[in-house]
């Protein structure tokens, strides 16, 4: 494994040997200049070499794994050219979404998303008619392979997506089996934020002397105000209780190490008013999907989750990361926390701790080689009287991708037909046959009387609010 060079001083875009279309829609989405891991990783990728990539999550790195394997598509051959491995069904969508984002500028690519939890069937007659990007998860890509309905001979870029999550999650058989489907010739992407010994193993398994680059993974102490609080073993849910209430955060995370403690941390805030939704592994895939949502719209104050449910997870503009209770793995609370403070926001995290719990709060202090800020609860007190509630609701619309709705008929509805401003409407999301859209809290029961019977794209919808 060689040692990739310093970076280009020249972040520019138009430095990399990048097709005018692309440059053009690079600045149209407003690609200035290249992050880090994208002034580090492109020349390498570009060149056709094997690459190993540590990146935090949000440091741009799907572009830096993107635009190279678009670079090489045959857009007039309808059949997998680039595969990307993901963790998660939700960080697999994330990234389909900016693959066709960044393939705006040639015309024709198919990008296909193939995951566990929705019908299978579907996925085949997708295949059926050609793709040239696929973004899944492992298991579902095994299903395929194993029904003949994905063929990866034509594969010419293999990516690997946050691999140490997968290694976490047991899918290196799985990848190693997916990985024996492609050319033996193909360039292989890994991307990982860190690089335990698995990751050494899966490249020497699969790829041809890679060039490894590093990038600052551990976000700037400016960004992510963390403070610890000694607290009871009993005084748990009540202490986030007042850790919302006395700062107030628009959307949190809270991490439990257990289903039965997340369990308990909701009913608590739930019992107090304050808008607070479980992710953990006992969810059906639909209730899991739409708890996400929900959070990602910002209609759900606090999302409560165990580190398992969490993986993939990513949510711009995240407030707060509050640890109930800590991890005996301090890599484990860096993930954590890695959630909030992105790019140039600020980030607070707050993490409780129990009187057992102060060797796992000296391990954190050694590894992030600073000694810890510590609070006292006693010393929080609501900052307002006014109850803590989320600033948008959800709709859910009848009507979605089957039915030709796209994010913009659906905000030409609100806007043009039903009279509500732009500033009012959030994130808009479409799934096959629902479509689900964020407007100001205050609006939502008006935007469903004005809305409810009305037209979406010449087809009367039905709308209701989503409140569980």
């Amino acid at each position: 494994m060689t040692s990739a060079a310093s970076p280009s001083p020249d972040t520019a875009f138009d430095s990399l040997p990048l097709s005018p279309a692309t440059l053009a829609n690079l600045k149209t989405l407003g690609f200035d200049a290249m992050t880090p891991v994208q002034a580090a990783a492109l020349p390498v990728a570009l060149a056709g070499r094997d690459l190993i990539a540590q990146a935090k999550t949000g440091s741009g790195k799907t572009a830096a794994f993107a635009l190279p394997l678009l670079a090489k598509l045959n857009t007039r051959w309808f059949s997998p050219q680039a595969l990307v491995l993901c963790p998660t069904r939700e960080l697999a969508d994330q990234v389909a979404k900016e693959v066709r984002r960044l393939a705006r500028g040639t015309d024709n690519i198919k990008v296909l998303t193939l995951c566990g939890g929705t019908k299978i069937g579907p996925q085949v007659d997708s295949l059926s008619h050609g793709a040239h990007v696929i973004v899944g998860t492992p298991g579902r890509l095994l299903d395929h392979l194993e029904r003949g309905s994905l063929d990866l001979r034509g594969i010419n870029t293999l990516v690997l997506d946050e691999a140490d999550r997968m290694l976490d999650m047991g899918f290196v058989d799985d990848i190693a089996a997916v990985a024996r489907q492609c050319p033996r010739e193909r360039q292989t992407l890994l991307f990982s934020a860190t690089f335990p010994d698995g990751i050494e193993r899966l490249a020497a398994q699969f790829m041809r002397t890679p060039q490894r680059i590093e990038v600052e993974t551990r976000h700037a102490e400016q960004t992510i105000r963390q403070r610890f609080f000694e607290v009871d073993e009993a005084q748990r849910p009540a202490a986030v209780l007042a850790l919302l209430r006395h700062y107030r955060p628009v959307s949190t995370i809270a991490f439990c190490n257990t289903k039965r403690r997340c369990r308990e941390v909701v009913s608590a805030l739930q019992a107090a008013g304050i808008e607070a939704i479980e992710l953990s592994g006992d969810l059906e895939q639909r209730d899991r999907d739409r708890a996400l949502l929900r959070f990602a719209q910002r209609s759900v104050s606090v999302l409560v989750a165990t580190d398992v449910a969490a993986r993939g997870l990513d949510i711009a503009g995240l407030d707060a990361v509050i640890s109930v209770e800590l991890t005996p793995d301090p890599e484990v609370h860096v993930h954590r926390i890695g959630r909030t403070g992105r790019g140039d926001a600020e980030g607070a995290a707050w993490s409780l701790v129990a009187p057992f719990e102060q060797v796992r709060a000296q391990r954190i202090e050694q590894t992030q080689g600073r000694p810890l800020e510590w609070g006292a609860l006693a010393d929080l007190s609501p900052a307002s009287d006014a109850p803590l509630v989320p600033p948008m609701a959800t709709l859910q619309i009848l009507g979605g991708r089957k039915e030709k709705i796209r994010p913009g008929d659906v905000l030409g509805a609100l806007t043009a037909y039903a009279g509500f401003a732009r500033e009012q409407i959030g994130r808009i999301d479409v799934t096959d046959y629902l479509t689900f859209v964020a407007v100001d809290r205050s609006i939502a029961k008006e935007a469903v009387l004005r809305l409810d019977g009305g037209m979406v794209k010449g087809r009367y919808v039905k709308v209701r609010v989503v409140d569980e």
